[in-house]
């Protein structure tokens, strides 16, 4: 089972999360360190800068897991977003957690060169699924997290399907017995409800913060209200 996660200060003086499982659990990861399918013992999530700009983000999370002590493989993401204001839900026995930045959200679909240039204003999704899903069932529940991520945005008028640099985590269980993950299994139905209460609730603090997101249009972006500051997350 992965656990609650842990907040801690790294050594530069920056707050991470930290989930831990006593057992390598079956994982998906869309992020920069430990993404794609396999055994993964922990899932760290790093709050770094606005300016962030290392060019091997992979290497600092992986630097930053040896400083933790965090043993065998894990995942490794990174955000602007304040960690510390974690968003948690549960639906039925599925657990999702979201550290929520939107100061570029995008379309899915939009042009070529529609976007601004790239800060790392991101959505991180971290879930838990107790039940032991397939391979096509863990990519599926990917789908699903994104898809319950872009309704959640859609229902607070946020203009966009996410940021660029949006991830998702899904853990479970070793065996590979439950082969569905879609929004309209029993657990893909689960995992949407969790993922979109706490994208909702951590999108809905973003705005209550003043922090408004950015509409990108051409090559370029402007607040998505007039008016707006253009602030990124956590400030």
């Amino acid at each position: 089972m992965l656990g609650e996660p842990e907040l801690v200060i790294t050594s530069r003086q920056s707050h991470a999360l930290v989930w831990r499982s006593a057992a390598p659990l079956r994982t998906i990861a869309t992020s920069v360190l430990g993404g794609g399918l396999g055994e993964r013992a922990w899932v760290v999530n790093a709050e770094v800068g606005l300016d962030y700009a290392d060019p091997d983000p992979a290497a600092h999370v992986a630097a930053l897991a040896d400083e933790l002590v965090l043993g065998g493989p894990g995942v490794g993401l990174l955000t602007a977003a304040r960690v510390r204001e974690v968003c948690a839900g549960e639906d039925a026995g599925v657990r999702c957690h979201a550290t929520v930045g939107l100061s570029v959200p995008t379309w899915a679909a939009a042009d070529d060169g529609a976007w601004s240039e790239w800060v790392p204003g991101t959505i991180n999704l971290v879930c838990w699924v107790p039940a032991p899903l397939c391979d096509a069932a863990l990519v599926n529940a990917v789908v699903t997290v994104t898809e319950a991520k872009a309704q959640a945005l859609f229902e607070a008028g946020v203009p966009g399907t996410g940021t660029a640099s949006d991830a998702v985590v899904v853990c479970c269980p070793p065996g590979g017995t439950e082969p569905y993950g879609g929004p309209r299994s029993t657990w893909g139905a689960r995992l949407a409800r969790a993922a979109h209460a706490v994208v909702a609730t951590g999108t809905a603090r973003y705005l209550a913060a003043g922090l408004a997101p950015l509409e990108v249009g051409g090559k370029g972006a402007r607040p998505a209200t007039p008016g707006a500051p253009n602030v990124g997350e956590g400030a």
